[in-house]
């Protein structure tokens, strides 16, 4: 006879109502808490990460642009010499147009500048955000009146019919003692010349270009082409490589247009992964990146690629006095 099985069985109580219904109402209660916590936490964390990636930008604006225009400045192996006092002796500058020139617009000449333009200055040229008006217009100046065969052979005779008055390097100029520009052009070698420097000066001049315009330094039409010739011409003088202008004009013509400087700085950056120290002068200043359709090229790809970026505030100086 078979012995029956006996298994232990567990009987499980019933639910209690009491507790359903407080369970249920605990939810309704804290879903809603627990829900906007977690969407509070999300939120928070979206705008830490926005907050990152903004900071990250300023940060690599702020960076670029230190690059571009250092808080030091840029100097080059080159002296004003005496053309400061040579310039007002011929009359190319009145001293007087030109002081009142800079007090109108609030950057009245500083002593070492009037030292500069009244007795001349052995120290080195030094580009800062400060002083490139200054430097802009003096230069103007220069190379408008200094004797070269780019004024008197080149482009501003060859694109004006042979009356190169009318561009906006030599008509615009107005701080000279008798208020007719022209009869300052090309007037007196303010600076001798070999003609292995003038080759110098051409060749270098030929392959660097400003936003301004589409023209080349060797077209001097517009007050920065005049001026960084005049820069040129005095570097030459001075035995200065066409690596050294190349360099120079590089950081020249970056205070002078900082904003088109900052552009294609962060171009190549990007593209390249390049900073702007070591971006080659002679492609940085090039009619494909640094004329006025170069850095519209550039400004384009940086639109389409989402990257553009607003420049600190910065100087630079338009085409007028």
């Amino acid at each position: 006879m078979e012995k029956e099985s006996h298994f232990s069985k567990k009987i499980i109580p019933p639910f209690n109502l009491f507790l359903i219904v407080a369970l249920f109402i605990a939810l309704l209660y804290f879903f809603p808490h627990v829900f906007s916590w977690f969407w509070t936490s999300k939120n928070k964390e979206t705008v830490s990460s926005n907050q990152l990636a903004k900071s990250t930008k300023q940060s690599l604006s702020t960076e670029i642009y230190s690059q571009i225009n250092p808080s030091k400045g840029y100097e080059i192996n080159t002296s004003f010499g005496d053309i400061g006092p040579k310039m007002i002796d011929m009359g190319v500058i009145d001293l007087e147009k030109f002081k009142a020139a800079y007090d109108r617009s609030g950057q009245p000449l500083t002593e070492e500048q009037l030292s500069i333009l009244t007795k001349g200055s052995n120290q080195k040229i030094k580009i800062t955000s400060q002083n490139s008006y200054f430097l802009l217009n003096f230069f103007w100046a220069f190379g408008l009146a200094n004797q070269s065969k780019i004024l008197t052979e080149g482009a501003m005779i060859t694109q004006s019919d042979g009356k190169p008055g009318s561009f906006a390097s030599t008509g615009g100029w107005s701080l000279t003692k008798n208020a007719d520009a022209m009869s300052y052009y090309a007037k007196r070698k303010l600076v001798t010349l070999t003609s292995d420097e003038e080759k110098r000066v051409y060749d270098v001049a030929s392959n660097v270009y400003r936003p301004c315009c589409g023209n080349s330094t060797a077209f001097p039409d517009c007050n920065h082409g005049m001026a960084l010739l005049g820069i040129f011409e005095l570097m030459a003088a001075q035995g200065a490589t066409q690596t050294q202008m190349y360099q120079a004009a590089k950081y020249i013509n970056s205070f002078w247009f900082p904003s088109t400087a900052f552009d294609t700085a962060l171009y190549f950056k990007n593209k390249e992964g390049l900073d702007f120290k070591n971006i080659e002068p002679k492609i940085f200043l090039s009619k494909d990146i640094f004329s006025a359709s170069g850095a519209q090229n550039v400004k384009k790809y940086l639109v389409e690629k989402g990257i553009q970026e607003k420049p600190p505030s910065g100087g630079g100086g338009g085409c007028g006095i």
